[in-house]
């Protein structure tokens, strides 16, 4: 089986306290948008990985999809293994959610193959002991996203809107991210529940409410340079997304999104135009 899986964006994020174990409590909206890492999956006597595209990632045994699979199989008690191929393509360090991705598409794409017929509630259940991101990604689309992320409640659709998404050569840690965040005096937190309501009711406003506690908390010059060239292009209230540091755009059609997606990779950014989607993934 051949999946291709989103990569997703923070229309806002905020986070609202912190849980005596250490996890950080989050309001957020998340999206999937149409860039997509490619997973060829079959099943074999045994878990391994083959990757292109990866210079950023490990491709062994730590890597977040054979974790997946390796969960996927203790938990059904099937016997077996797997051969995975993995196209890298959503950025890494990005606040894009590549990893959970894959493994929510490695579950996916195992629970058809063996035919094991596990609920997406289940199958939500096992991707939450992998990563707070995965259970979103086995559904994908608008959804309103709180706790540590576990929370997921689907709200109107916002597919089809036009975005420049880049990114520069910082990374963000997210544990430093965090420790950021838990630093800020005051902050000005996102009217998540505004992007909510606005969203539900046909979402012309939305962008007014974009918005990342995470920008205030991390100084990424690279992060500033994208927003403002964003903003000079026209794009609707540019934001990073997650802990970053990938910033999104808005824009009204795909060729002003294309030309200034070539204005930054003439400075050598990573720019891509793509859409909000409804879906984590496409099955080929």
């Amino acid at each position: 089986m051949k999946v291709k899986t989103a990569a997703k964006i923070n229309l806002a994020l905020d986070v609202t306290g912190k849980r005596p174990d250490g996890y950080h409590l989050i309001e957020s909206v998340f999206q999937t948008v149409g860039i997509y890492d490619e997973i060829s999956i079959e099943l074999s006597d045994k878990i391994t990985l083959t990757c292109e595209k990866s210079e950023s990632i490990p491709c062994g045994e730590e890597n977040i999809v054979c974790k997946a699979a390796k969960l996927f199989f203790e938990e059904s008690g099937i016997d077996n293994g797997c051969k995975i191929h993995l196209i890298k393509e959503i950025p890494s360090q990005a606040g894009m959610g590549g990893g959970s991705s894959d493994a929510a598409a490695v579950l996916y794409a195992l629970n058809e193959l063996t035919g094991t017929k596990l609920t997406t509630e289940k199958l939500a259940e096992i991707g939450l002991k992998l990563g707070a991101d995965v259970p979103f990604f086995l559904t994908g689309g608008t959804a309103h996203v709180s706790g540590i992320g576990e929370k997921i409640t689907p709200i109107a659709d916002y597919s089809g809107k036009v975005l420049l998404i880049a990114k520069g050569e910082e990374g963000v840690s997210t544990a430093e991210a965090y420790k950021s965040i838990d630093s800020l005096e005051n902050p000005n937190h996102p009217d998540v529940a505004a992007l909510v309501r606005s969203i539900n009711f046909g979402g012309s406003d939305g962008h007014k409410y974009f918005g990342n506690l995470f920008e205030s908390a991390i100084m990424l010059t690279e992060v500033d340079y994208i927003r403002l060239t964003m903003m000079f292009c026209g794009a609707e209230n540019p934001t990073m997304t997650g802990s970053g540091s990938a910033v999104f755009g808005l824009f009204r059609d795909e060729k002003a999104a294309g030309y200034c997606g070539e204005m930054l990779r003439d400075k050598g950014f990573y720019a891509q135009v793509c859409k909000t989607v409804k879906e984590s993934f496409i099955v080929e």
